[in-house]
Protein backbone atom coordinates (compact mmCIF):
# COMPACT_ATOMS: atom_id res chain seq x y z
CA UNK A 1 0.00 0.00 0.00
CA UNK A 2 1.68 3.62 -0.69
CA UNK A 3 1.65 5.76 1.84
CA UNK A 4 -1.13 8.50 1.77
CA UNK A 5 0.87 11.60 2.95
CA UNK A 6 -1.82 13.35 3.36
CA UNK A 7 -3.91 10.89 5.73
CA UNK A 8 -0.70 11.85 8.30
CA UNK A 9 -2.06 13.28 11.20
CA UNK A 10 -0.67 16.82 12.89
CA UNK A 11 -1.06 16.15 16.06
CA UNK A 12 0.19 12.36 16.15
CA UNK A 13 3.67 12.04 17.56
CA UNK A 14 4.20 8.69 17.08
CA UNK A 15 3.54 9.15 13.30
CA UNK A 16 6.18 11.75 13.38
CA UNK A 17 8.95 9.91 15.62
CA UNK A 18 8.22 7.16 12.34
CA UNK A 19 9.35 9.44 10.16
CA UNK A 20 12.07 11.29 12.14
CA UNK A 21 13.41 8.00 12.97
CA UNK A 22 13.24 6.76 9.44
CA UNK A 23 15.38 10.43 8.03
CA UNK A 24 17.78 9.84 11.01
CA UNK A 25 18.82 6.84 10.72
CA UNK A 26 19.24 6.82 6.88
CA UNK A 27 21.30 10.17 7.13
CA UNK A 28 23.18 8.31 10.11
CA UNK A 29 23.64 5.50 7.90
CA UNK A 30 25.14 7.63 4.79
CA UNK A 31 27.16 9.43 7.26
CA UNK A 32 29.22 6.27 8.66
CA UNK A 33 29.50 4.64 5.49
CA UNK A 34 31.16 7.83 4.08
CA UNK A 35 33.38 8.59 6.97
CA UNK A 36 34.50 4.85 6.91
CA UNK A 37 37.27 5.70 4.19
CA UNK A 38 38.91 8.70 6.57
CA UNK A 39 39.67 6.09 9.99
CA UNK A 40 42.28 3.61 10.24
CA UNK A 41 41.90 0.05 8.84
CA UNK A 42 41.46 -1.41 12.04
CA UNK A 43 38.01 0.67 12.68
CA UNK A 44 36.78 0.23 9.38
CA UNK A 45 34.77 -3.31 10.02
CA UNK A 46 33.22 -1.06 13.03
CA UNK A 47 32.33 1.89 11.17
CA UNK A 48 30.78 -0.85 8.59
CA UNK A 49 28.80 -2.42 11.37
CA UNK A 50 27.73 0.98 12.78
CA UNK A 51 26.16 1.96 8.85
CA UNK A 52 24.59 -1.42 8.75
CA UNK A 53 22.78 -1.13 12.25
CA UNK A 54 21.01 2.27 11.09
CA UNK A 55 20.71 1.58 7.27
CA UNK A 56 19.18 -1.95 8.47
CA UNK A 57 16.76 -0.05 11.09
CA UNK A 58 15.56 2.54 7.77
CA UNK A 59 14.80 0.06 5.53
CA UNK A 60 12.45 -1.50 8.49
CA UNK A 61 11.19 1.89 9.58
CA UNK A 62 10.36 2.99 5.82
CA UNK A 63 7.58 0.47 6.17
CA UNK A 64 7.12 0.87 9.81
CA UNK A 65 5.85 4.33 9.27
CA UNK A 66 3.62 2.99 6.10
CA UNK A 67 2.36 0.24 8.58
CA UNK A 68 1.25 2.75 11.61
CA UNK A 69 -0.30 5.38 9.01
CA UNK A 70 -2.41 2.87 7.28
CA UNK A 71 -3.60 0.60 10.16
CA UNK A 72 -2.93 2.79 13.02
CA UNK A 73 -1.31 -0.12 15.11
CA UNK A 74 2.03 -1.24 16.63
CA UNK A 75 4.11 -2.90 13.52
CA UNK A 76 5.22 -5.56 16.00
CA UNK A 77 6.27 -8.17 13.99
CA UNK A 78 8.30 -5.79 11.79
CA UNK A 79 9.71 -4.25 14.95
CA UNK A 80 10.97 -7.36 16.16
CA UNK A 81 12.73 -8.32 12.92
CA UNK A 82 14.81 -4.98 12.68
CA UNK A 83 15.62 -5.76 16.47
CA UNK A 84 16.68 -9.04 15.56
CA UNK A 85 18.89 -8.36 13.06
CA UNK A 86 20.60 -4.52 14.70
CA UNK A 87 20.83 -5.26 18.09
CA UNK A 88 22.92 -8.38 17.86
CA UNK A 89 25.27 -6.16 15.45
CA UNK A 90 24.77 -3.44 18.17
CA UNK A 91 26.76 -6.46 20.76
CA UNK A 92 29.26 -6.96 18.01
CA UNK A 93 30.63 -3.32 17.97
CA UNK A 94 31.80 -4.59 22.07
CA UNK A 95 33.43 -7.14 20.64
CA UNK A 96 35.24 -5.19 17.96
CA UNK A 97 36.14 -2.20 20.14
CA UNK A 98 37.99 -4.98 22.67
CA UNK A 99 39.57 -7.11 20.39
CA UNK A 100 43.04 -5.78 19.96
CA UNK A 101 42.55 -6.48 23.55
CA UNK A 102 42.31 -10.32 22.99
CA UNK A 103 38.44 -10.45 23.07
CA UNK A 104 37.80 -13.85 22.07
CA UNK A 105 35.16 -15.40 19.36
CA UNK A 106 33.49 -17.02 22.85
CA UNK A 107 32.79 -13.65 24.10
CA UNK A 108 30.95 -12.96 20.90
CA UNK A 109 29.03 -15.50 20.73
CA UNK A 110 27.97 -14.99 24.22
CA UNK A 111 26.56 -11.73 23.19
CA UNK A 112 24.81 -12.38 20.49
CA UNK A 113 23.21 -15.54 22.45
CA UNK A 114 21.94 -13.03 25.01
CA UNK A 115 20.74 -10.37 23.01
CA UNK A 116 18.92 -12.93 20.88
CA UNK A 117 17.40 -14.63 24.31
CA UNK A 118 16.30 -11.06 25.33
CA UNK A 119 14.79 -10.54 21.85
CA UNK A 120 12.71 -13.76 21.21
CA UNK A 121 11.16 -13.85 25.10
CA UNK A 122 10.45 -10.03 24.91
CA UNK A 123 8.50 -10.84 21.90
CA UNK A 124 6.41 -13.64 23.02
CA UNK A 125 6.09 -11.64 25.51
CA UNK A 126 4.20 -8.85 23.59
CA UNK A 127 2.80 -10.88 20.30
CA UNK A 128 1.31 -13.61 22.28
CA UNK A 129 -0.10 -12.28 25.56
CA UNK A 130 -3.65 -13.59 25.59
CA UNK A 131 -6.22 -11.27 24.13
CA UNK A 132 -7.23 -8.20 26.88
CA UNK A 133 -3.85 -8.87 28.24
CA UNK A 134 -2.50 -11.00 30.78
CA UNK A 135 -0.39 -9.78 33.63
CA UNK A 136 1.02 -13.09 34.59
CA UNK A 137 2.19 -13.63 30.66
CA UNK A 138 3.39 -9.90 30.26
CA UNK A 139 5.78 -10.53 33.70
CA UNK A 140 6.99 -14.25 32.89
CA UNK A 141 8.36 -12.87 29.80
CA UNK A 142 9.22 -9.74 30.47
CA UNK A 143 10.83 -11.21 33.26
CA UNK A 144 12.93 -14.18 31.13
CA UNK A 145 13.74 -11.11 28.73
CA UNK A 146 15.34 -9.26 31.45
CA UNK A 147 17.81 -11.75 32.26
CA UNK A 148 19.38 -11.65 28.65
CA UNK A 149 19.68 -7.60 29.09
CA UNK A 150 21.22 -8.23 32.79
CA UNK A 151 24.02 -10.12 31.05
CA UNK A 152 24.73 -7.97 28.58
CA UNK A 153 24.54 -4.65 31.09
CA UNK A 154 26.99 -6.86 33.06
CA UNK A 155 29.16 -7.77 30.70
CA UNK A 156 29.77 -4.25 29.57
CA UNK A 157 30.26 -2.40 33.11
CA UNK A 158 32.08 -5.42 35.02
CA UNK A 159 32.44 -8.60 33.10
CA UNK A 160 34.84 -9.49 30.03
CA UNK A 161 34.10 -6.00 28.02
CA UNK A 162 34.94 -3.71 30.53
CA UNK A 163 37.80 -6.05 32.18
CA UNK A 164 39.41 -6.30 28.61
CA UNK A 165 38.62 -2.11 27.39
CA UNK A 166 40.29 -1.78 31.05
CA UNK A 167 43.39 -3.87 30.05
CA UNK A 168 43.38 -2.16 26.60
CA UNK A 169 46.00 0.55 27.03
CA UNK A 170 43.98 2.87 24.95
CA UNK A 171 42.17 5.41 26.49
CA UNK A 172 39.35 6.23 23.90
CA UNK A 173 38.52 2.50 23.49
CA UNK A 174 37.99 2.78 27.83
CA UNK A 175 35.79 6.35 27.29
CA UNK A 176 34.07 4.37 24.51
CA UNK A 177 33.01 0.86 26.65
CA UNK A 178 32.30 3.12 29.28
CA UNK A 179 29.98 5.23 27.21
CA UNK A 180 28.37 2.53 25.17
CA UNK A 181 27.81 1.20 28.71
CA UNK A 182 25.99 3.85 30.02
CA UNK A 183 23.71 3.71 26.15
CA UNK A 184 22.85 -0.09 27.46
CA UNK A 185 22.24 0.86 31.19
CA UNK A 186 20.06 4.35 30.29
CA UNK A 187 19.19 3.79 26.72
CA UNK A 188 18.24 0.47 26.39
CA UNK A 189 16.23 0.98 30.08
CA UNK A 190 13.63 2.87 27.45
CA UNK A 191 12.68 -0.38 26.02
CA UNK A 192 10.91 -1.86 29.27
CA UNK A 193 8.72 1.03 29.17
CA UNK A 194 7.09 0.54 26.77
CA UNK A 195 7.11 -3.02 26.86
CA UNK A 196 5.12 -2.67 30.12
CA UNK A 197 2.76 -0.06 28.04
CA UNK A 198 1.64 -3.25 26.28
CA UNK A 199 -2.27 -5.03 27.37
CA UNK A 200 -1.35 -6.64 30.64
CA UNK A 201 1.62 -4.63 31.18
CA UNK A 202 2.45 -3.02 34.88
CA UNK A 203 2.03 0.23 33.38
CA UNK A 204 -1.13 -0.67 31.62
CA UNK A 205 -2.75 -2.14 34.30
CA UNK A 206 -1.58 0.37 37.08
CA UNK A 207 -1.13 3.84 35.21
CA UNK A 208 -3.66 3.03 32.45
CA UNK A 209 -0.26 3.90 29.79
CA UNK A 210 -2.24 2.65 26.64
CA UNK A 211 0.01 0.43 24.51
CA UNK A 212 -0.19 3.26 21.70
CA UNK A 213 2.89 5.01 23.66
CA UNK A 214 4.44 1.96 22.68
CA UNK A 215 5.90 2.98 19.87
CA UNK A 216 6.70 6.82 20.97
CA UNK A 217 8.76 4.79 23.59
CA UNK A 218 10.30 2.64 21.02
CA UNK A 219 11.19 5.43 18.26
CA UNK A 220 12.77 7.47 20.52
CA UNK A 221 14.78 4.82 21.95
CA UNK A 222 15.86 3.69 18.82
CA UNK A 223 17.30 6.76 17.21
CA UNK A 224 19.27 7.46 20.80
CA UNK A 225 20.88 4.07 20.78
CA UNK A 226 21.45 3.19 17.15
CA UNK A 227 22.82 6.26 16.27
CA UNK A 228 24.81 6.57 19.30
CA UNK A 229 26.26 3.72 19.65
CA UNK A 230 27.92 4.55 16.00
CA UNK A 231 28.47 7.87 16.87
CA UNK A 232 30.77 6.58 19.84
CA UNK A 233 32.34 4.04 17.58
CA UNK A 234 33.54 7.37 15.24
CA UNK A 235 34.37 9.36 18.32
CA UNK A 236 36.81 6.40 18.95
CA UNK A 237 38.38 6.36 15.12
CA UNK A 238 38.68 9.76 15.07
CA UNK A 239 40.52 10.32 18.43
CA UNK A 240 42.66 7.21 17.88
CA UNK A 241 44.17 8.69 14.64
CA UNK A 242 44.83 11.76 16.22
CA UNK A 243 46.66 10.59 18.97
CA UNK A 244 48.72 8.36 16.24
CA UNK A 245 49.08 11.61 14.04
CA UNK A 246 50.66 13.54 16.96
Amino acid sequence: MLLDVLSIPKDDPIAFTFFTGYMAMLAASVFFFVERSSVDEKWKLSMLVSGLITGIAAVHYYYMRDYYVATGENPTALRYIDWTLTVPLMCVEFYLLTKAAGAKLGLLWKLIFASVWMLVTGYIGEAFNPEGGSTSHSVLWGFLSTLGYLYILYTAWYGEVAKLAANSGNESVKVGVRTLGWFVLVGWAIYPIGYMCMPGGWLNTGLGWESSNVDLFYNIADAINKIGFGLVVYSIAVSSKKKVAA
